[in-house]
C-alpha cells in the first residue's frame, strides 16, 4: 500500500460459477438519483470505473472585473475643482480689500438716489409757483379757479351707474 493512500482499493471481483471458470463480471445497478451527496464516479489507475467518496471541489472564484477607465468629464472636473477653488478665495480677497469702498459707493448711490427724489418732487413745485406768480402778476388780484364737481348715482346692486360733471 502507498503511503499517501489512507485505504486500500478493491476492485471487484469476478464472481465463478461452479467449475470455477471466470463469468461475466457482475456489477450491481446503481440509478443517479440514488448515488448519496459526496461519492462519484472515479477512474482507478488500472482504469476500472468504481465509486468512490471525492472531496467537494471549490467553486471558481468569479475573476475581478477589469478596471474601468478614468471618462474624461472626471478628468476635467478634478483639474477644474483647485482653479474654481482658488478663483473663489481670489474674489473673497479682493471684495475684502474693496470692502470699504464699496461701501462708501453705496453711500453715494444713495445719496444720488435721494437727490433724485427731492427733484422730482421740488421740480413741479417751482414750476406751479412760478406759473401761479406769472398769472397773478397781470391780471392784479387773485388767479382764477375752476371747481370741478362730479355726481354718480346708481340703483341696485347691478344698476347702471349715471353721473354728471359741473364746471364752475
Amino acid at each position: 500500500m502507498h503511503a499517501d493512500t489512507p485505504y486500500e482499493i478493491t476492485p471487484i471481483t469476478p464472481y465463478a460459477d461452479p467449475d470455477h471458470r471466470p463469468t461475466a463480471v457482475r456489477r450491481p445497478v446503481i440509478l443517479p438519483a440514488e448515488i448519496p451527496p459526496g461519492v462519484d464516479w472515479v477512474t482507478l489507475p488500472n482504469g476500472l470505473r468504481t465509486l468512490a467518496y471525492t472531496h467537494p471541489t471549490a467553486p471558481t472564484p468569479t475573476p475581478a472585473p477589469a478596471a474601468q477607465p478614468i471618462p474624461a468629464w472626471a478628468k476635467t472636473t478634478a483639474l477644474l475643482a483647485p482653479t474654481v477653488g482658488g478663483g473663489i478665495a481670489a474674489a473673497g480677497i479682493g471684495l475684502s480689500y474693496a470692502a470699504p469702498g464699496l461701501i462708501a459707493m453705496s453711500h453715494a448711490l444713495w445719496s444720488a438716489a435721494a437727490l433724485l427724489v427731492a427733484a422730482v418732487t421740488a421740480v413741479p413745485l417751482l414750476i406751479r409757483t412760478a406759473r401761479r406768480a406769472a398769472t397773478g402778476a397781470n391780471s392784479r388780484g387773485a388767479g382764477s379757479t375752476t371747481h370741478i364737481t362730479q355726481n354718480i348715482t346708481a340703483t341696485g346692486l347691478f344698476g347702471r351707474a349715471h353721473g354728471t360733471i359741473n364746471n364752475r
